[in-house]
């Protein structure tokens, strides 16, 4: 429900496909997340379809008598954008186009706008930049007239805003120019890694809007910005933290998502380079979330594509206070019971916990169970420290030795 009267959300529509590899269910979670993007890019989803197809139609990618029903509606209520929960190629989205008369994006390239409207710094807009060239390349023949006719919104920011970059050998020098430029800085990002020192470093990750800000923030003590949309955070963020007496570098990274563009992957490397030369995973996850089962295998997927995925790993079950009943069909707890009567204990039993040793159920926002938290965390860097630097492991010794909270973190 949209309640900011204050603010002009851009009307849209969203459409996917029913088939041998998402079936109902599975395609209206993921019309759900569309939606949540939409939102998140400024938009209202005034409404959804969804056809069975065996195979998207290679024209349309939806059936000519659904593209009717959507035309119509489209046209009826003044629809500015029509958004597909699939990739479309250039012929698609050149021929839905003519038939809706509106702007057609999908689902690739809304992920790609938000992007363009969360980077903040220099680094990140030239790498949002290099995947949304990446991306146009292929589509400029029939996009560049329809930005003539429209401009503006969901699916239009950054690159498609330049009319002076309508010929595919600029386009491509300008990817080769951005590639250069992200050259030079990952560099400079690897040496500023180097120069850390020995530090322990933990990376926090996980799919997009599971609390890893949040949980950033309870832990160092620090602001990092934080907020209930996709993708609150693109840039990454490095905090020196002390638990007790033992100091260590938290790295927050950008979240993941289930399609996540290859465009990103790429142009992100160095962004998940701070992954891929960690010392320790803190997975997070939303487990208030109906479908957090499928985020995990998103995010290990993820983590094996860049080749991250024999680190140690926390698995870290946060947002416990918004946990509702139905959300978890779970055997192992015999009676029905509201989100206030589960108790740590109760979900100490449940089939999570197993997941291994590493396993804690906190509320970052709630603050509770963090002091658990802090302590397998301790435990967890203190370990791979004197497993480094054996010679003075004296300096930390087992967490129960200590009392009080830690007061250090910068």
């Amino acid at each position: 429900m949209l309640d900011n009267t204050d603010i002009t959300y851009e009307k849209a529509v969203l459409i996917g496909i029913v088939n041998q590899f998402q079936n109902e269910e599975k395609s209206k979670e993921y019309l759900d997340e569309l939606e949540f993007l939409t939102y998140t890019a400024g938009g209202e989803v005034l409404k959804r379809y969804q056809q069975k197809l065996d195979v998207p139609n290679p024209k349309t990618f939806i059936g000519k008598g659904k593209m009717e029903e959507v035309r119509a509606f489209v046209q009826e209520n003044e629809v500015g954008t029509a958004i597909f929960d699939d990739e479309l190629s250039p012929a698609q989205q050149k021929n839905i186009e003519k038939i809706l008369k509106c702007k057609v994006v999908d689902r690739t390239y809304l992920i790609l706008d938000i992007f363009a409207q969360r980077a903040k710094t220099s680094y990140a807009r030239t790498q949002v930049e290099l995947a949304q060239y990446e991306y146009l390349l292929p589509r400029l023949a029939g996009l560049w007239t329809h930005l003539e006719r429209q401009r503006g919104g969901i699916g239009m920011r950054g690159p498609g805003e330049t009319e002076i970059e309508t010929d595919r050998r600029i386009v491509r020098d300008k990817i080769t120019l951005l590639k250069k430029k992200l050259d030079t800085i990952d560099k400079q990002m690897a040496v500023q890694r180097g120069n850390r020192g020995s530090l322990v470093r933990v990376a926090l990750v996980g799919y997009t809007n599971v609390g890893k800000s949040t949980l950033m923030n309870v832990i160092s003590k620090s602001e990092v910005f934080a907020e209930n949309k996709l993708f609150a955070t693109l840039d990454t963020t490095v905090r020196k933290v002390v638990i007790r007496n033992l100091p260590f570098l938290m790295t927050d990274t950008v979240g993941f998502i289930r399609k996540l563009p290859t465009q990103l992957v790429e142009s992100f490397k160095s962004t998940l380079d701070e992954v891929r030369e960690s010392d320790l995973l803190l997975h997070i996850v939303d487990i208030s979330h109906k479908n957090f089962e499928d985020h995990i295998d998103s995010v290990n997927s993820i983590l094996a594509e860049i080749e991250a995925n024999d680190k140690p790993c926390i698995m870290v079950f946060n947002k416990i206070d918004d946990y509702e009943p139905e959300t978890i069909d779970d055997d192992d707890l015999a009676t029905e019971k509201t989100k206030q009567h589960y108790t740590l204990e109760e979900w100490k039993k449940t089939w999570m916990q197993k997941v291994g040793d590493n396993v804690l159920f906190i509320s970052a926002l709630e603050k509770e169970n963090i002091e658990e938290f802090r302590k397998k965390l301790y435990e967890a860097v203190r370990e791979i420290h004197i497993t480094r630097f054996p010679y003075n492991n004296f300096l930390y010794p087992e967490y129960d030795a200590y009392e009080g909270d830690d007061d250090d973190n910068q």
